[in-house]
This record gives structure tokens, sequence and C-alpha cells, in this order.
């Protein structure tokens, strides 16, 4: 029960540097997670994109193996889980099997190289669960481009992804690149994937990604205003946990969590309430 023990010093604390770095890396996760969390739970990818956080995990301890960065190896494989599940998987039927083949075989592979070295073994673990404690400056420059060139390609995609999310087979009729489409949302999720695995782990990536969206849909049906929306719940949550993990020491991935399941909880039982 002592990891529990309120800190009376908790404030002193949310003024160090690695705390500032957090709450910074924890805004730009923010806004990436909660835009493109909209789309997955628009195109039914909830799948996708539970599975591409574990496609991911052999380029990482692969990188490790090889003395290059963890986030530069999960983002090549991730990306190449994407596209890979793009290609095969044409219709989501198609794509439920190409991503369980392509998960199945990442799993091993990963296990595989994280046995072959006490170093890769220790980072499979980080990668699993998460740490945003640990954000490195670099790292935070890395998530401030990344959130830069995600916005900027919504700008000039927004409107046929939207449509192609929302109506697939009425896009295609009206002329949308729809297999184009689904390229581009496949590889920005890989991206966010990527950036979003130091907050709270591959195993927690929902409570970013899927289920602030989740809860904006509840809220709002305008997809604009859900995405705004998704995102303010996103920075609640890693913001609002990185508080308590501070005041009440215990992992901040499971402070997020926490809150953002919550966030979900209140507003199914207020929609509840209000049908009633």
């Amino acid at each position: 029960m002592s990891s529990f023990t309120y800190d009376p010093d908790w404030i002193s604390t949310l003024g160090a540097s690695f705390m500032t770095r957090a709450f910074v890396a924890g805004l730009c996760i923010a806004v990436a997670a909660g835009v493109v969390g909209y789309f997955t739970i628009a195109r039914q990818s909830t799948f996708a994109a539970h599975a591409l956080a574990h496609i991911g995990l052999p380029g990482a301890t692969g990188a490790v193996l090889l003395g290059l960065p963890v986030s530069l190896g999960m983002g090549v494989f991730a990306l190449g889980g994407a596209l890979v599940i793009a290609a095969l998987g044409k219709r989501a039927s198609q794509r439920e099997i190409a991503t369980g083949t392509v998960l199945a075989f990442a799993t091993g592979l990963g296990l595989y190289f994280a046995r072959m070295s006490s170093s890769a073994s220790q980072q499979f673990q980080s990668i699993l669960f998460g740490s945003i404690l640990t954000v490195t400056p670099d790292q935070i420059r890395g998530f401030v481009i990344f959130d830069v060139v995600l916005l900027a390609v919504f700008a000039i995609v927004y409107r046929p992804l939207l449509f192609s999310s929302l109506d697939e087979q009425v896009a295609q009729a009206k002329g949308v690149p729809v297999g184009v489409m689904n390229v581009v949302y496949m590889a920005i999720l890989a991206g966010v994937i990527t950036i979003a695995v130091p907050a709270v782990g591959t195993l927690l990536i929902f409570a970013l990604v899927i289920t602030p969206a989740a809860t904006a849909n509840i809220v709002t049906a305008s997809p604009l205003r859900a995405m705004i929306v998704s995102t303010v719940l996103c920075l609640l949550a890693i913001w609002g946990g990185l508080v308590l993990a501070t005041m009440f020491p215990a992992p901040p991935s499971f402070a997020i969590v926490t809150l953002s399941t919550l966030f979900w909880a209140i507003a199914k039982l207020v929609d509840y309430l209000r049908r009633k």
C-alpha cells in the first residue's frame, strides 16, 4: 500500500524538467491521437490500431540489437505493417484477416529478438507498458515535426478521407480514390501509434487512440467537433494522469488509462440517462 502514499512535495516535482517534457509530449500525442482516433472509429479499424502497436515491437527490439534508435525501428516496422495490411485488405473483412496474419508474425519475431539480448528484453518491457517520464528533448522535437506534418496532410486529404471513412462504397462510386485513402490512413495511424507508445505502451494504446474518440462520438455527431473533443479528452487524460502519478506515486500509464476510461464511462452513463 506504500506505493499509493500521498506525496506532499508533488507540486515541486511537477516543476522538474522531466515533467515539463512529459507535459509537452502529452500535448503532441493528444493532438495526433485525438484526430486519428476519430477516423479509426469511423473506419472500424480499432483492431488495426491495436495490432500496429504490436507489429512495431520487433522493429523496436531489433533496433536495440543494431544500436539504432528505438523509435526509428518501431516506426519502420509499424509503417511497413500498415502498408502490407492496406495492400492485402481492400475491404474491411479482408483487412481483419491481413491484420491478424501480420500481427501474429510480428509478435513472434519481436519475442525472438527480445530473447537475443538482455538489453532488447528490457526494452521489450518498456515498450509494452510505456514511460512518458523518460521522453527526451529529441523525441519531443520529433513529436512536434510529426504533428505539423500530420495536420498538413489532413488539411489536404480531409474531405476524401472523411467521405471514404463514413461510406466507402458511395465514395468509390463518386470517384474518390478509396485505395489511396486507405494507404494514407494506415500510414498516418502507424505514425501516431509510434509516437503514442512512449506514453502508455503497446498494451494500453487504446486509452489514447480509441477511448477518447469513442467518448467524443457519444458527445457529438459532428466529425470536426468529435476530433476536437477527442483531442481535449486525450490531453486531459495524459496531463491528469501525470499529476495523479506525481501525487500518489504510481505508473503514469495506469493513471492515464484510468482517467480515459472514466471519461468514457461517464459519457456512456450520461447518454443512457438522457435517452431514458
